[in-house]
């Protein structure tokens, strides 16, 4: 009956050690060099909280919406944030499908008031940063054909914030960023007289939300003349 047992717990260990063994093979699955690039991103802040936004365009690398949780090493990010109307960070060349599995990557990034690939102005060098924390992260692929219904996915970032996103479409498009600072269930998609309507128009529609600070908006990478990636 002893040796019974015993076989038992050895087989019973060998399939834990297996299991085991068969994650950290799909965890090590290698990365797609094809993300590989300078991922340009919005920096914004509710409270003392940093977050940023990637800026996307149609083709890899760069072909990925999502929203992260940023950790700088130096505090002074938070307050040039907190007081500039847009911050942008262009970071040291990496590979975003490791934020597109929901991993945390440190890396040193340039940070420019304004948008740094429309003359922004570069105010840090080799800041070290971290994404800690996958918020949000939608593909760009399987789009289909642009249409007039806007639709906006809500990111909880915690403690009773929120972000609203534009799902981009087809081209033409846009890219369209909200925080939210209020927890007040609305209506989320827009019929629009285009498939890229004004910012004010859609700031005064997505209003019944509540209070909100509009981030980001930029339909350029989304036009049918673009042609290339921006980095």
């Amino acid at each position: 009956m002893i040796r019974i047992v015993f076989c038992w717990l050895l087989l019973a260990i060998s399939s834990t050690g297996f299991a085991q063994d068969g994650d950290a093979s799909a965890a090590a699955e290698p990365l797609d060099p094809a993300y590989e690039g300078v991922h340009g991103m919005v920096v914004f802040n509710h409270a003392s909280s940093l977050y940023v936004s990637n800026l996307p365009s149609y083709r890899k690398p760069h072909n990925v919406q999502l929203i992260y949780k940023l950790i700088p090493k130096d505090s002074a990010l938070v307050y040039l944030v907190r007081d500039a109307d847009l911050v942008t960070i262009k970071p040291e060349s990496f590979n975003i499908e490791k934020l597109i599995r929901g991993e945390s990557v440190s890396v040193k990034a340039d940070v420019y008031i304004g948008n740094y690939k429309q003359g922004g102005s570069l105010t840090y060098e080799q800041m070290d940063l971290t994404f800690s924390e996958q918020k949000y992260v939608r593909v760009l692929k399987d789009l289909g054909e642009p249409n007039n219904r806007q639709k906006y996915d809500i990111v909880e970032l915690g403690y009773n914030s929120r972000a609203l996103i534009h799902q981009i479409q087809g081209a033409p498009s846009y890219d369209h960023l909200i925080l939210l600072f209020e927890n007040i269930s609305c209506i989320t998609d827009v019929n629009a007289k285009s498939s890229v309507p004004e910012q004010d128009m859609l700031n005064y529609r997505l209003s019944f939300c509540g209070s909100m600070k509009p981030i980001y908006y930029h339909s350029e990478p989304f036009s049918e003349s673009s042609s290339s990636d921006p980095k």
